[in-house]
């Protein structure tokens, strides 16, 4: 794991020259794995004419259960390569890389965009009825000042329970899948916990949890909603993407999904997502 401070111009400088850049203004899109696909896959629903470059940071996943530090340099680094690779928006598409990286990440890249994930609290309050909501989230994002603050903005006059699925993240980058014993096993402890909270609407916090959503809906009580914001941050990232002049020229739209380590899930994963499913994965150490 890198832990130092990085000449960010000198990664930036060797790696497009160790890769080829995106030859039209693109937006590049990150998480520590695989879950910010679930996040890619409503933005190529919205922007169907965008070129898009993921970058799936599966050598150093899950960052849910990482130091800040670590998370920190990891966004740098990645942020960097997607630069070279021509981006001008820059879709955070990670929980726990939003909550600890992204402000510095803006100030570091001023005349970038960025566009950050986070857990739905606000659509959450407003869809509750018994006024009680869950989030789930990884050990990073759960005890992070961001979702206190969220919490406290947004929450007003509404119990909302926070808890932490600690190895969810990794399992899913392992390639759980919903009708898995051992997934259904590690889901038990958080989801008895937010049956005991008496809920009825959580939030999922981290960007892996969408596609593990049946074997979490099948352990809470019936009833209960579940909240995924990507389909909102596909309209942020529209909206966005019109500043930021992402627009291709008329050129063919690329899509490239990079992942930087062997990946036992994410060639599943994209074949699940409706607007991903012919899309290859590329090997790319960063």
């Amino acid at each position: 794991m890198h832990t130092g401070r990085i000449d960010l111009c000198a990664v930036t400088d060797s790696l497009a020259a160790a890769t080829s850049a995106t030859s039209s203004p693109c937006i590049g899109v990150f998480d520590s794995g695989v879950g910010g696909l679930s996040v890619l896959d409503a933005i190529r629903q919205r922007l169907p004419d965008a070129s898009l470059v993921y970058v799936g940071d599966v050598a150093y996943a899950p960052y849910g259960e990482r130091v800040a530090a670590d998370v920190l340099t990891r966004c740098e680094r990645i942020v960097a390569q997607l630069v070279a690779f021509g981006a001008r928006l820059i879709v955070v598409a990670c929980n726990t890389a939003t909550v600890l990286a992204i402000e510095t990440l803006r100030r570091r890249w001023p005349t970038l965009h960025f566009v950050g994930v986070e857990p739905g609290v606000k659509p959450a309050v407003a869809m509750t009825c018994s006024g009680r909501i869950a989030v789930l989230a990884t050990p990073a994002t759960a005890a992070s000042p961001r979702l206190r603050h969220l919490v406290e903005q947004f929450a007003s006059g509404v119990h909302v329970h926070i808890e932490s699925c600690p190895g969810l993240a990794a399992a899913v980058e392992r390639g759980a899948h919903g009708d898995s014993p051992a997934l259904a096993a590690l889901l038990a402890p958080s989801c008895r916990n937010v049956r005991a909270a008496e809920v009825d609407t959580v939030v999922l916090g981290c960007t892996h949890y969408p596609f593990v959503a049946d074997a979490i809906r099948a352990q809470l009580s019936s009833g209960v909603r579940l909240v995924d914001t990507a389909r909102a941050v596909a309209e942020r990232v529209a909206s966005v993407a019109l500043e930021a002049r992402c627009d291709h020229s008329g050129a063919t739209p690329c899509l490239r999904v990079i992942s930087t380590g062997a990946s036992p899930a994410m060639a599943g994963l994209l074949r699940r997502c409706l607007h991903l499913e012919h899309a290859a994965v590329e090997l790319l150490p960063i």
